[in-house]
C-alpha cells in the first residue's frame, strides 16, 4: 500500500511544482479534528491513484511557509497541482466520492 510523501517547506519545489504527475497536497496539523477524518482517505487516493497522482502532506505548524504562500487559512485543505500551477483548492473534510470527483475531473482532459 502507497503511502502519502512528507512534503516540507525545503522539498515543495522538487516534489510539487517539478512533479512530472498531478499531486494531491493535503495541508495539515495534528491537533485538527477534521485532519484526522480526511486522512484515511487521503490514504485510499494514495495506492488508487498510484502512478497517476503523487500525494502528500504538509504540516502546516513544522512548514509555515508553503501554506502562507498559497493563503492557506483554514485546514484541512486540499490543493491539487499540475505543470507547476495549483489546478483545484478543496477546503474542508470532504467524503471520497467528492475528492475523485474533482481529481478525476483534472485527468481527464477536456475535448
Amino acid at each position: 500500500m502507497a503511502h502519502p510523501i512528507t512534503i516540507t517547506d525545503a522539498n515543495f519545489t522538487s516534489e510539487v511544482l517539478e512533479s512530472e504527475v498531478p499531486v494531491l497536497v493535503d495541508f495539515w496539523a495534528s491537533w485538527c479534528s477534521p485532519c484526522k477524518m480526511i486522512a484515511p482517505i487521503v490514504e485510499d487516493l494514495t495506492t488508487e491513484y498510484e502512478g497517476r497522482v503523487k500525494v502528500g502532506k504538509v504540516d502546516v505548524d513544522a512548514n509555515p511557509v508553503t501554506p502562507g504562500m498559497f493563503g492557506i487559512m483554514s485546514i484541512p485543505t486540499l490543493m491539487v497541482f499540475q505543470g507547476g500551477k495549483a489546478a483545484d483548492r478543496i477546503v474542508g473534510y470532504q467524503p471520497k466520492p467528492a475528492l475523485k470527483a474533482r481529481l478525476d475531473a483534472i485527468l481527464t482532459p477536456t475535448r
